[in-house]
């Protein structure tokens, strides 16, 4: 059995250093890692009160002063170092950003990594962050949709104008445009039904942190409403524990296309030989 792997979390931690990223991702490629995926906060407000929808006890990993470098900026720094590893935003907070900075940001990206970036974006869940940006937390859904349709639109050849709620611009002209055809992929990240109908909606991929067969029934319903196929849309998820081989083939008989894992070390040590394990793992599925 043949799958794809990811790593999330990729630029926390040590790895936003360069003696420590470099032997990592180079080492990720060689074994047949085939993504790596960023997070990030533009800043983590102190003693934030806001619940992290994906621990029991509301807190994100990590302590409030660890460092998390900008994704694109470290994306960037890594597409020099590799050659042909994906290079994803596991997720871009899409709503507190303008989407003509994230076109011609990615669009570059893209460029200059040969045409291996993927755009995950997501709603965010952080209030005080959005309050600290003077973003309205509360129209970030909307936000979010609009600033998919107007990256669309200016990875389009030619000039591009805008007239949306939340972003407006008369016809003017985005370059570079990405490398890969039909423009880089948007995965739609989230936990929610809301989040599988989005994706439907507007996305070429779709990333429950955990998967549950409910937001691929809400996903597959909303494709049927829209007259669009399912099985255009790459569903990414949290590994199995152990990668159990009948679990794996359960998820891929419901859509699966990528398993996401952490880091499997700390260390350039530790990260080789987890990493190695993770290989021979794979490479024995099936």
């Amino acid at each position: 059995m043949s799958i794809n792997v990811g790593i999330a979390f990729a630029n926390t931690g040590r790895f936003g250093t360069p003696e420590h990223c470099e032997p990592f991702v180079t080492h990720a490629e060689a074994v047949g890692i085939e993504s790596l995926w960023t997070v990030e906060h533009v800043a983590v407000p102190a003693n934030y009160q806001s619940a992290y929808p994906y621990s029991k006890d509301g807190k994100m990993p990590g302590s409030e002063d660890a460092p998390i470098p900008d994704p694109l900026i470290w994306l960037a720094t890594v597409a020099g170092m590799t050659k042909k590893i994906k290079l994803g935003t596991g997720i871009l907070i899409l709503p507190q950003r303008h989407p003509i900075y994230v076109a011609k940001e990615v669009a570059t990206l893209d460029q200059m990594s040969g045409g291996r970036a993927m755009l995950g974006v997501g709603i965010g869940w952080m209030e005080e962050e959005f309050s600290a940006l003077d973003i309205p937390f509360k129209k970030r859904v909307s936000r979010t949709e609009e600033s998919i349709s107007a990256i669309r639109a200016l990875w389009q050849n030619g000039p591009c104008s805008f007239d949306g709620a939340h972003f407006q611009w008369p016809a003017l002209e985005s370059n570079p445009k990405p490398r890969q055809p039909g423009g880089v992929p948007i995965i739609i990240g989230g936990h929610v039904a809301a989040a599988a109908r989005r994706a439907a909606r507007f996305g070429d991929g779709f990333f429950p942190a955990a998967f549950n067969q409910e937001l691929i029934d809400a996903l597959n319903d909303e494709c049927k409403a829209l007259g669009r196929d399912p099985s255009e849309i790459d569903i990414t998820t949290n590994a199995p524990r152990g990668f159990a081989e009948d679990e794996i083939k359960r998820l891929v008989d419901a859509g699966v296309n990528r398993f996401i894992i952490p880091p499997p070390g700390t260390d350039k040590d530790s990260v080789r030989t987890g990493l190695d394990k993770v290989a021979e793992i794979i490479n024995g599925l099936g």
